[in-house]
């Protein structure tokens, strides 16, 4: 959920005017927010401001009229700072519709990726964003890396900043721009995060050319069966059966099939709708989203190499924000989101991070617990913790499970095409069966006098 940008004014108990701003998703959380501030700082919050877009139409000296857009909290905000640049202001009014879809995962990983290689030749940052502004292709990305650059400029602390567009950028990349800025290994970080990104998306490109054509033909051939057994079918056996033939059986099962599709298609098609329409809806819930998460890693031949891709994934970002930042429950968190797997996210949260924090368990023994990780990375953890170098091993956990995934991608891809083969011989088989019936099926004279 986009995060969105409130102003807050107040009065102090001595009577001092208080003004602040928060980040929250919607206006109700914003208030809980600043009535915990209230109460930890002893002030009256009394009016509240959200940070939208306004649109301005304005007058030059030379009589040349300018529209365009501007973020601010009120008409009267905007209108004064058009004001101070000696032109006449004409119309300001809020912009009704202000939805911005995410940038493209390409161009964030592009915008990441250039970012970082600047960073490696010495180019000041606030440089860096204004040659990105203009070179990148999305506007909605555009518009993200000018609120950064107005932000920081303006001294913004360089997390806040960036986390206020998180759910453009996504969090984990939202979460390890802002250490960077506030780092003195920026271009390490920004570097590494390239590198997370370029790989995820690959893998995630693999994947999805791996199933979706396979799946794309499942469909279509089922659709084909059904459509033969509902409408041509029944053309060339309903002959035989208007003679009042005894059919042979698998003939007999399918025109049984078809009638039975033709006088409930309609149903058929209602209940599909509902069960497709009810499993998207739940699949979107944080319960749904657990329960498919935690099924995912268990499916055959696909299920292990996403399992170990969640675990490089935990790994890598374990080393990057260990080296970076040194805290090991922050670096606990952000890892196990940075998953994309809500059933281990949730056992991490829920297992290894009490029994650090309460419990006072060591490591090892904490990530064992939470029953997500594989032996493999259980060893290569107790390793790093025996030696003291736990961010070398979970770097080594990574590359070795990037390797592997790698190669076993392509078993894993020959293994569903082989899948998709079999389906489709044995839908061949059905139809040369049943064709085979038909062109034995010889009526008697008394038959076809009947």
């Amino acid at each position: 959920m986009a995060v969105k940008e409130f102003r807050f004014n107040g009065l102090s108990k001595t009577g001092q005017p208080v003004r602040g701003t928060v980040f929250a998703p919607t206006r109700r959380a914003a208030q809980k927010k600043i009535a915990s501030m209230s109460e930890k700082h002893g002030f009256s919050p009394r009016d509240l401001q959200e940070r939208r877009v306004y649109l301005y139409k304005v007058r030059h000296s030379s009589g040349k009229i300018v529209t365009g857009e501007q973020k601010a909290f009120s008409e009267e905000e905007v209108s004064s700072a058009l004001k101070k640049l000696g032109v006449e202001v004409v119309r300001v009014e809020k912009k009704l519709l202000n939805y911005q879809p995410p940038p493209p995962r390409n161009d964030v990983i592009m915008f990441v990726r250039l970012a970082a290689n600047l960073l490696s030749d010495k180019l000041p940052f606030d440089e860096i964003l204004n040659l990105l502004i203009s070179d990148v292709g999305s506007k909605s990305l555009r518009q993200v890396i000018r609120d950064l650059s107005a932000d920081l400029k303006g001294g913004m602390d360089a997390q806040q900043a960036y986390m206020k567009h998180q759910h453009m950028l996504g969090k984990f990349t939202a979460y390890m721009l802002g250490i960077a800025s506030k780092s003195g290994n920026m271009s390490e970080i920004y570097e590494a995060t390239a590198k997370f990104l370029e790989r995820q998306n690959e893998f995630n490109k693999s994947v999805r050319s791996a199933l979706i054509m396979p799946m794309f033909t499942i469909l279509v051939l089922i659709a084909v069966l059904v459509w033969y057994v509902m409408s041509i079918f029944p053309q060339t056996a309903g002959l035989f059966r208007s003679l009042k033939m005894e059919l042979p059986p698998l003939t007999a099962w399918t025109m049984d099939a078809s009638d039975w599709l033709n006088a409930h298609y309609g149903w058929i098609l209602l209940a599909a709708g509902v069960i497709i329409g009810g499993f998207a809806w739940w699949a979107r819930t944080p319960k749904g989203q657990f329960e498919i998460h935690k099924r995912l890693i268990k499916l055959p031949v696909i299920g292990a190499l996403l399992h170990k891709l969640n675990i490089e994934i935990f790994a890598r970002v374990f080393a990057i924000l260990y080296s970076g930042a040194g805290e090991n429950i922050g670096v606990i968190k952000i890892a196990s989101e940075a998953t994309g797997n809500a059933y281990m996210e949730h056992q991490i949260k829920t297992v290894t991070i009490p029994m650090l924090v309460a419990q006072g368990s060591d490591l090892v023994r904490a990530m064992e617990a939470s029953g997500v990780f594989t032996p493999l990375a259980i060893a290569r953890f107790r390793t790093g913790a025996e030696t003291g170098n736990v961010k070398k091993s979970a770097q080594q956990i990574a590359d070795f499970y990037q390797k592997e995934t790698e190669l076993k991608l392509k078993a894993a891809v020959d293994t569903i095409q082989l899948v998709v083969t079999i389906f489709i011989f044995i839908a061949l088989i059905y139809l040369t069966l049943i064709s085979s019936e038909i062109a034995l099926v010889q009526p008697s004279m008394q038959d076809m006098m009947r």
